[in-house]
């Protein structure tokens, strides 16, 4: 079993002084007096803190280096709001240093950890699906570490987060649904543990009890096309088949399109399909996709100002911020052949 590391709190015990005094003296702040900083830094030795943390490898406060921490990069989602931080980071004079987890809950663990909180004056965070346990996240608020989380968010971490309104979108997919003439509309939702899962469920299945309709299906998995093939050959090895799928993201979104058509089913005509995201495939693939757009550029811009304020300044409030979605229709949820799909 490996070793659990030594963290702040381990040493605020050890001294019994407060968790964010540590962490002022480690960073060298002008409130903390020598005699207390060079307590710190020895204990934090004895106790083989962290090893960047010695005391020739501390610096000031001020590095005008922020961490961005994000499960993938391949995705337009995730390149999209990485675009957003640092167009807002430069104009700021900050510097991103990137970080990906691979949607793995120890590299996640492991980056958080091992990240020196003086070399960087603090950290967005988009959380793996896989985590369970906070408490890396839960040590860099204690310790006084600027730290915002933007689309993916945990609900224990108080802390400021930035994300887009999932509730109110899936209310839209769904509603658009019903609207076109669907009535057996099953959902294709994301990894359970997620806050965004549970909002685009949640806007799923208020919609459809207001529509005095009954779910033909939800199935929780991953966010993948083939997570959406998988999905979709479930439903349809049911006892009931929906008419109408609306699946938590576009890729997914993606692979029950091509399952579909793979199996001589028409898209739109014989069951409606919705993604959300508005990732660019959505307009190029056959037929295309209606989705609900995300404003990915804008949630990375927001999230990068929302951190820099709280750097600049320590007692800038605790935002939650929830930007809006927009419903975009194509081909997918047309129930009659109409030829070429728009953008609304």
């Amino acid at each position: 079993m490996t070793k659990r590391l030594t963290t702040i709190k381990d040493i605020a015990k050890a001294l019994g002084i407060s968790v964010a005094t540590v962490s002022r003296a480690m960073r060298d702040t002008y409130d903390v007096s020598a005699e207390t900083r060079k307590l710190v830094l020895d204990t934090a030795a004895k106790m083989n803190y962290r090893p960047n943390f010695n005391a020739t490898g501390l610096v000031k406060s001020g590095t005008h280096k922020i961490a961005v921490i994000i499960p993938a990069i391949t995705n337009y989602y995730f390149s999209t709001v990485i675009t957003g931080i640092q167009e807002y980071a430069l104009e700021q004079n900050y510097q991103v240093m990137l970080y990906l987890t691979n949607d793995s809950a120890y590299w996640e663990t492991k980056v958080v950890r091992e990240l020196s909180l003086s070399s960087v004056d603090g950290l967005l965070a988009c959380i793996t699906y896989e985590t369970t346990d906070f408490s890396h996240f839960e040590e860099l608020v204690e310790a006084d570490m600027p730290l915002v989380f933007f689309d993916r968010v945990p609900e224990s971490v108080k802390t400021s987060v930035v994300v887009q309104d999932d509730y109110t979108g899936a209310c839209m997919a769904t509603e658009h649904l019903i609207a076109q003439g669907y009535s057996k509309i099953a959902h294709l939702a994301g990894p359970p543990g997620l806050n965004l899962t549970q909002q685009r469920l949640r806007g799923y299945l208020d919609t459809l009890k207001k529509h005095r309709l009954e779910s033909y299906g939800v199935i929780h998995s991953g966010f993948s096309d083939e997570n959406g093939r998988q999905d979709i050959n479930t439903l349809f090895n049911g006892a009931s088949r929906p008419d109408a799928i609306f699946s938590v993201n576009d890729r997914k979104a993606f692979g029950v399109v091509l399952w579909l058509r793979e199996h001589g089913i028409l898209v739109g005509e014989e069951v409606g399909v919705i993604g959300f995201t508005n990732d660019p495939t959505s307009k190029i693939i056959s037929p295309s996709l209606s989705t609900i757009a995300e404003p990915a550029y804008q949630i990375g811009r927001k999230s990068c100002e929302v951190l820099i304020r709280h750097i600049q300044k320590q007692s800038y409030p605790i935002q939650q911020i929830s930007l809006l979605t927009e419903l975009i229709v194509r081909e997918s949820t047309q129930r009659k052949a109409v030829g070429k799909g728009a953008d609304t």
